[in-house]
């Protein structure tokens, strides 16, 4: 959907191991950002879009966790939607908020995202997992997982059953392109350089790709440290029509120039891909190209998953995503960085806050604010953020593109 909103405000946690907090603790602490950012009083809020999709298995809060979250902070009687589209969730809530002031509904909005996943019982963890595919025909995702004889002792006990499903894509990838667990771990090392020099990253190590290809095995080709992990946190952002950003003075508005959400489907023979549909609809209602993007933060749940990405989002063509790499495009400095912010992997995972924790950094990168790991002159962003799985890809996906 081509959009007439602007990002006025963003805020972030640190995305790490919060044992010792709440929802509503790390949720403030985005929010308060977001509108100290914006330069706009709570009161201002007109309704929000509050994403979380683990709290009713990790903690208990069910069917209101939005109106929970937000007690204390001056947000009172307007609408909150409580949004859960599993790893999509926080970008489904910004789509949807961005959506609404596009349609003229509302001025000022706040759309957030917030997840709590570590927790002593890790069986109770990868069961958020693996309902984030279709319980009712299990028979199905095992046939994917299966069906190349690969060995799946130790799903969803071991590790997220979505370990399988990036390491079955990964494998399909590698016989198609050539593609080797060397490239894989090539992207971990690059994002690792990334996420050292932001200080919201879970993980601040740099790592080569020996290190990285000795890291303890998950399941071919996949190594620990090419796996995103477990995180807390939370993000935020006010949106505002480009009106209201006037009137209240925002000083740095940055352009929503169009965020597409659509859903998995059971393909048939020779059907385009979601991710590769949803980006086209994407680029369509910007009216831009890929060529154009500056920056991008996609869904890296795995390593492999970033390579295939650039390829399904035209940053390169088909079989050409290991010479992207290879040749630096990707890195910080290169053509088109992707991953500033670490990605999912070294940045972290917290499934109901990643989409606007994503939006966080290309906010910053436009505004010219991401300190070491700038990109220069960036005028246009792109974020990918996929969640849930059905049949042979995403069950949810939102693409975005920024502008300035």
């Amino acid at each position: 959907m081509k959009m007439n909103a602007v990002i006025a405000g963003v805020g972030t946690t640190r995305i790490a191991r919060h044992l010792d907090r709440s929802l509503s603790s790390l949720a403030h602490e985005a929010i308060g950002q977001a509108l100290d950012d914006a330069g706009v009083e709570a009161s201002k809020i007109q309704a929000v879009w509050a994403g979380n999709a683990a709290a009713p298995i990790i903690t208990g809060q069910v069917c209101i966790a939005g109106q929970a979250i937000l007690r204390g902070l001056g947000i009172e009687r307007m609408p909150v939607v409580n949004v859960e589209n599993a790893c999509a969730t926080a970008s489904t809530a910004f789509q949807q908020a961005a959506s609404m002031v596009t349609l003229g509904a509302y001025d000022v909005v706040l759309a957030f995202g917030v997840e709590k996943l570590y927790s002593p019982d890790k069986k109770k963890v990868f069961s958020v997992f693996a309902g984030c595919a279709d319980v009712e025909h299990p028979e199905a995702l095992d046939e994917f997982i299966l069906n190349d004889g690969a060995d799946a002792e130790g799903a969803g006990q071991s590790r997220s059953v979505f370990m399988d499903i990036y390491a079955r894509l990964a494998r399909d990838y590698m016989q198609k392109s050539g593609a080797t667990a060397r490239d894989f771990a090539a992207i971990s090392a690059k994002n690792s350089i990334h996420g050292s020099l932001n200080p919201n990253a879970q993980f601040r190590e740099v790592l080569s790709v020996e290190d990285v290809l000795a890291a303890a095995p998950i399941i071919a080709p996949l190594t620990l440290t090419m796996c995103s992990p477990l995180a807390d946190g939370a993000a935020a952002a006010v949106i505002m029509s480009p009106k209201a950003a006037r009137e209240l003075g925002v000083s740095k508005p940055v352009n929503i120039l169009s965020s597409v959400l659509a859903s998995g489907y059971d393909y048939s023979d020779g059907t385009e891909k979601l991710t590769a549909w949803t980006s086209r609809q994407a680029y369509e209602a910007a009216g831009v190209t890929p060529r154009e993007v500056n920056c991008v933060e996609l869904h890296d749940a795995s390593s492999p998953a970033e390579m295939i990405y650039y390829e399904a989002l035209g940053l390169c063509g088909e079989g050409e995503g290991v010479r992207l790499l290879a040749d630096g495009h990707t890195r910080i400095g290169g053509r088109v960085p992707v991953n500033t912010s670490g990605g999912l992997v070294r940045k972290g995972h917290p499934i109901g806050a990643t989409g606007l924790s994503q939006i966080h950094e290309l906010v910053l990168q436009l505004r010219g604010n991401a300190g070491p790991r700038q990109t220069a002159d960036a005028r246009i962003a792109l974020a990918e953020n996929g969640g849930g799985f059905l049949g042979e890809d995403s069950a949810a996906i939102v693409v975005t593109l920024l502008g300035i």
